[in-house]
């Protein structure tokens, strides 16, 4: 009998349906363990909501487990890297890692794709050394980065960049005019004469609130170079090593927002100096050969690139100068020491009034300074007065060609302050005045091998001229008198000026009236 398979057709009879037939008890049927094959691809298809316990792998060590690229070095190099102010500056001595600090520090924006950094030296040469770092580094520690050979440029796969230019000539800024970076760093600070460069970099230091970056620039350098002076008064003078401060402009004020901003007194930012040397290196200091070979050059540059010392510049006229021996803390003069003053005058330029003490040991205290620019000579008679309201001056020695009338009928210079009650005596600018005056301070500054003290010492309080006097450079066509033309003399003509009057401590037990010798005054009035 052929059964069909179509569902119309009749199907045959089954025998316990038969008439009389006795009808078997059906067995119940056991479930079934084959699984539908439609069923089956629907399970299949569906995901289940729940997965047999397993167990939990051990804690994977990380630090092992990953390929590290760089490591910080701990200490100064990590403070670098880490350090929140907006100016930074890294190093001081030689070997303390300081070109792969600067180059490590603007990994961590090259997730965002709109980072923007820029990282400079002087010249295109200088900058061979930071891209032949920079290529060791990115390529294992970014995955996907690209350097645009012909640009000098890192493209990460985010889309952030990193320049490597170059900034030569004050002119060289305008490559940069128009652009907007939120990180720059600037290699070997002290190769730039002025501080225009920097100063200009800042403008461009700038990115929208939406990318949420930080702004900062940072730089490093050794002491010495022809921007010594300039990077010691912007990073060094303000405040102790590794201190954050408020940033401060050429004349020593703090920056702050100006009148009727919400901000109005508040410091714009904050700058701080990292000093490291070489023995935060250990991979430079182990084995003793670099140290080896810094301790052989001569000792100011021994001190430059060993010590990370500041107080010394190349060329400089008082290389003796040491602020372990000459700066001191202040102290209250004793009432009997005797005083007097010591000034020199510029309008344009900067003015530069010292006040000496003589110790009974006849040891010159220099206790105050006051450096101010485009003031009249009035004004500055008035502020010479506060500042010395109610000490004794003994006496006031002033650049003698304050006295001169240039072509005018009204006082001179010297004459508008002396009638203010500011009294001076003029200076000695004769004939062979300016080097007796140098080796005079060359004396002052030699340490008594008696006592053990030099003859001159500054309060710490005297910021300008500490830090003026190490930096100023010889005269390189007379190696007997310092570079007329540096911007950071005034000070010391001050300073030579006061010492130049033969100070003693014990030609101040008379009362000058009664006084028969040293210098007497042909002028009761005038003083002079």
């Amino acid at each position: 009998m052929s059964i069909s398979n179509n569902p119309d057709e009749a199907q045959p009879m089954r025998i316990e349906d038969m008439p009389g037939a006795t009808k078997k008890p059906r067995r119940k049927r056991k479930p079934s363990t084959k699984v539908d094959s439609a069923v089956e691809v629907q399970e299949v298809s569906t995901p289940k909501m729940t997965s047999p316990a397993k167990a939990k792998p051990a804690d994977i060590d990380v630090q092992s487990a990953q390929d590290i690229i760089f490591a910080a070095n701990p200490g100064p190099q990590e403070d670098f890297l880490a350090s929140s102010e907006q100016e930074v500056l890294y190093g001081g001595a030689a070997g303390g890692g300081k070109s792969y600090a600067m180059v490590a520090d603007p990994v961590r924006y090259f997730n965002n794709g709109q980072s923007r950094g820029l990282l400079v030296r002087r010249s295109t040469e200088e900058l061979r050394e930071l891209i032949s770092v920079s290529k060791q580094l990115y390529p294992r520690a970014i995955p996907g980065i690209k350097f645009m050979e012909r640009d000098k440029t890192w493209v990460a796969p985010s889309g952030a960049t990193l320049w490597m230019s170059y900034l030569d000539r004050d002119d060289d800024v305008m490559r940069y005019q128009g652009q907007a970076f939120n990180w720059i760093g600037l290699d070997e600070l002290t190769q730039w004469p002025t501080p225009f460069a920097w100063n200009y970099m800042r403008s461009r230091l700038r990115s929208t609130s939406a990318s949420k970056l930080p702004l900062y620039m940072r730089a490093t350098t050794n002491p010495g170079g022809p921007g010594h002076h300039w990077v010691k008064s912007m990073f060094i003078d303000p405040a102790p090593a590794n201190t954050s401060f408020s940033a401060t402009n050429e004349h020593g004020d703090v920056i702050q927002w100006p009148k009727g901003h919400t901000r109005e007194g508040e410091p714009l930012f904050k700058r701080r100096f990292i000093p490291a040397n070489l023995f935060n290196n250990p991979y430079l200091s182990e084995d003793g050969m670099y140290e080896a070979n810094l301790l052989s050059m001569p000792e100011h540059q021994r001190r430059q690139l060993l010590d990370g010392d500041w107080s010394v510049s190349e060329g400089a006229a008082f290389t003796e100068f040491n602020p372990k021996h000459h700066v001191v803390e202040p102290f209250t003069i004793p009432h009997d020491w005797a005083k007097f003053r010591a000034c020199d005058y510029g309008y344009g330029s900067m003015t530069a009034v010292l006040w000496f003490a003589v110790a009974p040991s006849e040891q010159i205290v220099i206790y105050r300074e006051l450096y101010c620019s485009k003031v009249t000579a009035s004004d500055l008679a008035d502020r010479i007065l506060e500042a010395e309201r109610g000490e004794k001056i003994r006496y006031g020695v002033l650049d003698s060609s304050l006295w001169h009338n240039r072509g005018d009928t009204g006082p001179s210079l010297a004459e508008q302050m002396i009638l203010k009650g500011c009294r001076w005596r003029p200076s000695d600018r004769s004939r062979g005045s300016r080097m007796a005056g140098k080796n005079e301070i060359h004396r002052r500054l030699q340490v008594d091998e008696f006592t053990g003290e030099p003859r001159i010492v500054f309060f710490n309080t005297c910021r300008n001229l500490v830090s003026e006097l190490p930096s100023l450079p010889l005269d390189k066509n007379n190696l007997e008198d310092v570079d007329t033309k540096s911007p950071i003399d005034h000070g010391y003509d001050a300073l030579r000026y006061g010492l130049m009057t033969r100070p003693r401590s014990s030609l101040f037990d008379y009362d000058p009236a009664l006084q028969r010798s040293g210098f007497q005054a042909s002028d009761s009035v005038f003083g002079y």
